[in-house]
């Protein structure tokens, strides 16, 4: 069972996540990049597969030179080789770019599953899966909150308002896991050791065969026009109990919109 989980590194969503003035895209030089936290139930549900089925997980991204930081951490979890496309024509592509790309390094691989997380939290579009699986003519499943691969197909359970959906699709499949699936590992100090052993081949956008002059922000099919930085914080407004605080706060709160 070969598969390929797909990652990114996004802009940590527990710190101050800016924009670059200079061309109105997602500042991530200076941020503080992390593995995209749904990526990472995704890894741990490959491993899962690998270690019941057996075969190989090899990781997949997209992205700058830092990125390689994402690699190591899925690495370090237990996948056991990498792929990193690394390009400086792909700065500012469009989900609808970077979908080409995903699937030109994935027609170049042996897969039979991908995985991927239900969201990447610096876009939260959802639609890669979707893309992906549109530009390789493979199904796509989503959503899953449980994997079960047998018979030569992949069957998920997906979470529904009051209980799940039943899907199955041939392999080979996409399939786009969401956080109730499973809780991923840490890695172990001897996992950290072993990642830095671990094969990482880097492609460009030539090995590929992709036009550089079809992806990167000219060319994008979305992008960010103007923006503005998040306004002080007011004060609060203070309301003063005088038999009448109940209704001073709804009528505050109906002010606001809430109620």
């Amino acid at each position: 069972m070969n598969i390929v989980v797909l990652v990114k590194q996004v802009p940590d969503s527990g710190s101050e996540r800016k924009l670059d003035p200079a061309d109105n895209t997602v500042a991530r030089a200076s941020a503080d990049n992390v593995i995209n936290e749904m990526d990472e139930y995704a890894i741990e549900e490959a491993l899962t597969i690998k270690e019941a089925q057996g075969g190989e997980v090899t990781v997949l991204t997209v992205g700058p030179d830092s990125a390689t930081d994402a690699i190591r951490k899925a690495l370090s979890m237990g996948a056991d080789k990498a792929v990193h496309v690394v390009d400086d024509a792909i700065h500012g592509s469009c989900a609808v770019q970077t979908s080409a790309v995903i699937a030109a390094a994935l027609q170049q691989m042996e897969y039979d599953l991908v995985l991927c997380g239900a969201e990447a939290t610096d876009a939260q579009l959802s639609v890669m899966p979707a893309l992906v699986a549109e530009r390789l003519g493979i199904p796509q499943l989503s959503g899953a909150r449980k994997v079960t691969i047998e018979g030569g197909a992949a069957k998920v359970e997906r979470q529904t308002d009051g209980g799940f959906w039943a899907l199955e699709a041939p392999l080979p499949a996409i399939i786009s896991t969401w956080d109730t699936i499973n809780e991923p590992r840490y890695p172990s100090f001897k996992g950290i050791m072993a990642a830095k052993k671990k094969p990482v081949e880097t492609k460009s956008l030539a090995d590929l065969g992709v036009d550089a002059g079809s992806v990167g922000l000219a060319t994008a099919t979305s992008k960010v026009l103007d923006f503005a930085g998040r306004p002080p914080k007011g004060e609060g407004v203070k309301v003063t109990d005088e038999g009448d605080g109940a209704s001073k706060f709804v009528d505050y709160l109906a002010s606001q919109k809430i109620v």
